[in-house]
């Protein structure tokens, strides 16, 4: 009886997996593994509801300079620069038995513990930037587990079908934010920050529980006890594949345009101040806006996945950056006031202009996922895509790090927005200065799978 029960169950288990691999969002079957890359990004995207409360904590609790808050900002992303390390560490320590699932369940707890702190005990800058270092290196690590899996799947595949797993995995953290987005504003401004840093801490344990649905064979203890003695050659191995991987020409030269591209400087922490204590837009409103920025990078998503996923890689760039520049210029008009005098209010003028530039910020960054997944050679797969990001993440935050400097340098402080449209001015423009570099990138069909070949950057 017991074993006709265990047919029977195996039956109805097999029917549902089937019935889920039938169902397809952007193209790709709903397997209990790309569920669960699905919910860990959409965990990224919803722990969104925690960073308008800290942009205000920054602000008004400890009462930071734009400046120091974006360094502090800079600092708290220092766990996705040595994405590699966790690739090393999930690839060559088992934890219990297990590569993808235990890092995922410790991840998840990492996460929680840290917005724990902030709810309750954090009461200084440095205290603070501990804490949301330690939650940016949850996120940073179940990102690194995941990501292998999409690339394991994207590896040899045209840019269409990567462009379809990386539309899943982004498209998956825009949802995220859309549902966070309204509260995150309102439960500031009826709670205060510490309530939304306590619901923000229950928000990682998402990917703890998630950690079931990754298809893994438990590896023998006998074996995991035998890995650790091992760790420190396979590293150094890992290590030496890795780069004689990066410095082919083929992988470097792409990697170095997307570095490039990143770290053109960025004024968000100064434009974050003057609309809060200028403007006097309110947290409810900024959440309002949050919402809406959310949806554009979702439709950001579906417009890359529809329009853009087969047109090479050389003419989005160029485009995009070249539109991103010039709609970023806006902001001008709203430091200025011109908008007020064309007789558009403050706060819708920043809806529209926060909605534009999030669809194409978010449709110009799709083509980066698709090439760092594709330039990946076999067997390398985790660690040299946890590289290319990191390379990415790098950029981006010395571009923050930039940005600050030329805050300060321009004296725009919390009080001070003389210089602020000059600060806007100077940052759009240098984010054309990578431009003349666009030959780094292969010219290829965009069909066809990435190869090595290093004419095709000619």
């Amino acid at each position: 009886m017991d074993g006709e029960t265990t047919v029977y169950h195996r039956k109805i288990t097999e029917k549902i997996e089937s019935s889920m691999r039938s169902l397809k969002i952007f193209g790709v079957e709903l397997s209990p593994d790309n569920i669960a890359v699905a919910i860990v990004y959409f965990v990224q995207g919803v722990l969104g509801l925690s960073r308008l409360a800290v942009s205000f904590y920054l602000k008004d609790d400890l009462h930071l300079d734009p400046a120091e808050t974006a360094v502090v900002t800079g600092i708290s992303a220092l766990p996705w620069l040595v994405k590699p390390l966790y690739g090393f560490i999930s690839d060559s320590i088992p934890l219990f038995g297990y590569r993808r699932r235990s890092y995922l369940i410790l991840s998840g707890l990492l996460g929680a513990f840290s917005w724990s702190l902030m709810a309750t005990l954090v009461d200084s800058k440095y205290s603070a930037a501990c804490c949301i270092l330690l939650g940016s290196l949850s996120v940073a690590f179940s990102d690194v587990v995941v990501d292998s899996m999409v690339v394991e799947r994207a590896r040899g595949e045209s840019q269409s079908t990567s462009g379809s797993l990386q539309s899943l995995c982004w498209g998956s953290s825009a949802f995220g934010g859309i549902v966070s987005a309204y509260f995150s504003g309102s439960f500031v401004d009826a709670y205060g920050v510490r309530f939304v840093f306590a619901i923000t801490a229950f928000l990682p344990l998402m990917t703890s529980a998630v950690a079931v649905l990754v298809k893994e064979s438990r590896i023998p203890t006998s074996e995991a006890l035998n890995i650790p003695i091992g760790f420190f050659e396979s590293s150094q191995n890992n290590i030496s594949q890795l780069w004689n991987a990066v410095k082919q020409p083929s992988i470097f030269l792409p990697t170095l345009f997307i570095f490039l591209w990143q770290a053109t400087p960025q004024s968000d922490s100064a434009m974050f101040f003057f609309t809060t204590n200028k403007l006097r837009f309110t947290p409810e409103f900024l959440g309002r806006v949050k919402l809406v920025t959310s949806v554009a990078s979702l439709a950001g998503v579906a417009l890359y996945n529809g329009f853009l996923k087969s047109v090479p890689l050389r003419k989005i760039f160029l485009i995009t950056t070249i539109m991103g520049s010039a709609l970023g210029m806006t902001q001008v008009v709203l430091v200025t006031g011109l908008n007020r005098q064309l007789g558009v209010s403050d706060e819708w003028f920043s809806i529209g202009d926060s909605l534009i530039l999030t669809v194409l910020g978010q449709a110009s960054f799709m083509p980066v996922l698709v090439l760092a997944a594709r330039l990946c050679p076999p067997g390398m797969e985790a660690t040299l895509f946890a590289t290319l990001m990191s390379v990415s993440n790098g950029g981006s935050v010395l571009g923050g790090l930039v940005g600050a400097a030329l805050t300060a340098l321009m004296g725009v402080t919390k009080d001070n927005f003389d210089n602020l449209a000059v600060l806007i001015v100077v940052c759009n423009l240098s984010s054309l200065l990578p431009l003349p570099l666009l030959r780094l990138l292969p010219k290829e069909s965009p069909e066809n799978p990435t190869g090595q070949d290093t004419e095709k950057f000619k």
